[in-house]
């Protein structure tokens, strides 16, 4: 069995992030981290949409298990942290994209049914985002590969360029192939990256109906092929400002420059050269 998954890791999916980049990103910086990480791995070539030009769709999980109790039964659940993690990063992100909102859990006429669609990218979607994630009440199972790729169609990935980013506390378990999903949406998109945040994440080896099942190094949800297949980021997050901060960074604008000798910074989201 896998051991646990570090505090704040970020990997690259596809990319060519180089290790030496890597290695300039301590933990207790976990902000300039993704920066930096996310501004290399998310370079266009020349001519390319970048930056805030495209629209996003977040894919929130609102499966039952966001709202377990461990076995402190004070402490707060996945989803009490998921909405503060929201209500901090959305204030700073809608103004500089659209985002638009897709929950899968709850409300079903079965338990993998749940795929609900709120609404599509929208300017100044803070609001619209939290006061949705507040009034949910978590529920059903986990539809990943059929939740993002509704979530593709709603951006009109074929056409259009696009971000989905995917937060999870687990694995697929409705049937679904995110995998060979990811490997579809890279052949068949005009620029759709997909970003997977995993939120407190436990491994289960067991987890069933899921044809994918297996893990990657770093990484302890099969989810995470979407974003190596799509040239997209696997976050690990385990704290409300983890999350909030990975949150930002994927769909913010993050900047890459070059300063004096020549290193590379990060910059800040409202910055005219955009990389994302």
């Amino acid at each position: 069995m896998q051991g646990p998954v570090p505090q704040g890791r970020l990997e690259s999916g596809g990319t060519g992030l180089s290790s030496d980049l890597m290695s300039l990103c301590p933990l207790p910086l976990p902000r300039l981290c993704a920066a930096l990480a996310l501004s290399a791995a998310l370079a266009q070539p020349a001519g390319a949409v970048t930056g805030c030009a495209r629209d996003a769709m977040l894919v929130f999980d609102g499966s039952s298990s966001m709202a377990e109790v461990g076995f402190d039964p004070t402490a707060p659940t996945r989803i009490e942290e998921a909405r503060a993690a929201l209500a901090r990063a959305m204030p700073r992100i809608a103004p500089v994209r659209r985002v638009g909102l897709l929950v899968y859990g709850p409300g079903g006429a079965n338990a993998c049914a749940g795929i609900d669609l709120r609404f599509g990218p929208v300017a100044d979607a803070a609001g619209p985002v939290i006061d949705a994630v507040d009034g949910l009440a978590p529920g059903g199972l986990t539809p990943l590969a059929a939740s993002v790729e509704a979530a593709a169609e709603a951006l009109d990935y074929r056409t259009t360029p696009g971000i989905v980013v995917l937060v999870t506390d687990g694995n697929e378990t409705c049937g679904g192939r995110p995998c060979a999903l990811g490997t579809r949406l890279a052949a068949e998109g005009a620029g759709l990256t997909v970003h997977v945040i995993g939120f407190r994440v436990a491994y289960d080896p067991f987890a069933w109906d899921n044809p994918e099942a297996e893990t990657y190094e770093g990484g302890a949800v099969v989810a995470k092929c979407l974003a190596d297949r799509t040239g997209g980021l696997y976050v690990d997050t385990q704290t409300v400002i983890e999350l909030a901060e990975a949150l930002e960074v994927v769909l913010g604008c993050t900047v890459v420059g070059r300063r004096g000798g020549g290193a590379l910074s990060g910059g800040t989201r409202d910055a005219p050269q955009e990389a994302g």
